[in-house]
């Protein structure tokens, strides 16, 4: 025994074993996290109560079974609640999502197994997704069309046909707000900017108030038609109503401008659960979010954290590999060199919040408010650059993980054998030469590396963001196709901001609670992409410049 001990064999199990459990333990998180998130979208089964209150009144609640618990009877008989037989210890109760918002006050409510006399599935019932209010369910019965009721025959098919008219002209119409009518706001906008100019540098004279004023003419012209053309279409989509029986017996009626889509849950089979499913993902992956984020997709949220990250990555790389090669080749040994690395090695573990409170002082108000009075006066007081925007957050995390690039550049220029750069100094390279052709392609994959780590970090970056640049919602992307193409001064949204929004600010915690779930594994999935392209080249980097280290 104390030979095998001194062998280190019960050292190396015991690191292997470590190392095991730490890895079950983080595939264990992601695959929680990934089933309470994903398993979102999965069209539940729709039941149909007969219920039996406190006072013995009958009354029928439709919906899905969100979660199930056992609540002890005493717990329940504390809290007022009388039963007319001894249930035993404990109580099944279920929390149900009923929806229909406007009607019933609340998506949930909990219903106890004492008080359930039946509880069926019927096929007849749909669930009605919307644009606001949440989900609506019920029995369709029928649909207005242009003032005249007509009866559903083949309930699912012939709602369809009229749901899909009607999202298709609601799509029409957006897309014309966010391109031709936006491009026109735009272009109004800076012509006004334009007159204020001249009107600040004494320029405005009668011939440019002319011109400025044709122009804004002609716009206005065009945008009167665009607008035309938009009512039109949102008149169009809200022309057909849906008739609905609801878990009241009364029938209400639903505009189909508001209706997303109609799904039969329990008429669907495995396969077309599947369907529905991959559906229900890519929406939320291309979708905007609705209902104060409790609802709808995602994508501006992951548009700004990749475009974030990937802004960072452009600011943060030239500089930590700069500094790092001037302390490594350039900078000679002593005091001063030393406390600069102490520096950097410390500036690591700063805490991330004070480097938002850094960049909303220095890059927002001073470098932000000094860009507007130097070049943006006439938008005054309003700010350009003097406001929270993804530059701004895009610098601060840049300086947040500038310590990561520039340690491990340093480490992987230190590996580099020394006879290399005297062996190319030799051969009549210049310093310079030597750096460009020999050193740097050599420490590549080692740069690459810190690239990687300052990546994975600031993708899950959030307290230093609010202060910077992330918004609950940004209804307009950072790239669009108006010039300059690129808006770097706006605001953008974060997933992991998202996360914290949806999580802890929403208003129908039970709504959100799933979506938190899914946001959450959609961003380690943007994380474990982006690393895993870093990762693809740096190998590509390591193989072509293989050769130099022999």
């Amino acid at each position: 025994m104390g030979n095998w001990f001194k062998s280190g064999s019960p050292w190396i199990w015991m690191t292997g074993g470590a190392v095991s459990i730490s890895l079950i333990a983080v595939l264990g998180l992601l695959l929680m996290i990934a089933w309470r998130g994903l398993s979102y979208f999965w069209p539940a089964e729709i039941y149909q109560w007969e219920m039996r209150d406190q006072q013995g009144q009958t009354y029928s609640l439709i919906g899905e079974i969100y979660d199930t618990e056992e609540v002890p009877t005493e717990q329940l008989e504390s809290a007022g609640h009388v039963f007319e037989t001894s249930p035993g210890d404990s109580v099944t109760r279920y929390l149900v999502k009923t929806g229909n918002r406007e009607f019933v006050g609340l998506d949930f409510r909990w219903i106890l197994a004492t008080d359930i006399i039946s509880r069926h599935k019927p096929e007849g019932i749909a669930v009605i997704e919307r644009t606001k209010n949440g989900d609506f369910y019920g029995y369709p019965v029928a649909v207005v069309e242009k003032g005249e009721r007509l009866e559903l025959d083949d309930v699912e098919s012939s709602l369809n046909v009229h749901v899909e008219r009607a999202v298709a002209l609601n799509d029409e119409a957006v897309k014309l707000q966010k391109s031709e009518i936006g491009s026109i706001n735009y272009a109004l906008e800076k012509l006004r900017l334009q007159e204020r100019r001249y009107e600040l540098d004494g320029k405005l004279t009668q011939a440019r108030k002319d011109e400025i004023a044709a122009k804004q003419a002609s716009l206005q012209a065009d945008y009167l038609v665009l607008e035309k053309q938009f009512f039109g279409l949102r008149s169009e989509a809200a022309r057909d109503s849906l008739i609905i029986k609801d878990m009241r017996g009364v029938e209400v009626t639903l505009k189909l401008d508001s209706i997303l889509d109609v799904t039969y849950s329990n008429r669907l089979n495995v396969l077309s659960k599947v369907g529905h499913w991959f559906v229900g993902v890519g929406r939320f992956v291309s979708d905007d979010p609705r209902e104060a984020n409790t609802e709808g997709g995602v994508f501006p949220a992951i548009f700004g954290t990749v475009f974030m990250v990937m802004l960072m990555a452009v600011i943060v790389t030239p500089f930590g590999v700069i500094a790092a090669i001037y302390l490594h080749e350039y900078a000679k040994k002593g005091p001063i060199t030393k406390m600069i690395r102490i520096a950097v090695i410390n500036l690591a573990g700063v805490p991330s919040i004070v480097y938002g409170v850094f960049g909303l002082g220095f890059f927002v108000y001073m470098f932000g408010g000094t860009l507007d009075q130097l070049f943006y006066p006439e938008a005054l007081p309003a700010p350009t650059f003097g406001s929270p925007g993804v530059i701004w957050s895009a610098l601060t995390l840049a300086i947040l993980t500038l310590p990561v690039v520039i340690v491990s550049t340093e480490e992987g220029l230190s590996r580099i054998p020394s006879s290399v750069r005297q062996g190319s100094l030799a051969l009549g390279a210049t310093k310079a030469e030597t750096l460009w052709r020999i050193i740097i392609p050599m420490a590549s994959p080692a740069i690459m590396t810190g690239l990687i780590l300052a990546v994975a970090r600031a993708a899950g970056e959030v307290a230093p963001l609010m202060l910077v640049g992330v918004v609950k919602l940004a209804p307009t992307l950072p790239v669009d196709m108006n010039f300059p193409f690129v808006h770097l001064e706006r605001k953008f949204m974060h997933l992991g901001f998202h996360i914290y929004d949806v999580g802890f600010q929403s208003p129908n915690v039970e709504a959100a609670r799933p979506l938190v779930y899914a946001t959450s594994f959609l961003l380690v999935s943007v994380i474990v992409s982006l690393n895993l392209t870093a990762i693809a080249v740096r190998n590509h980097l390591r193989e072509k410049y293989r050769s130099l280290e022999h």
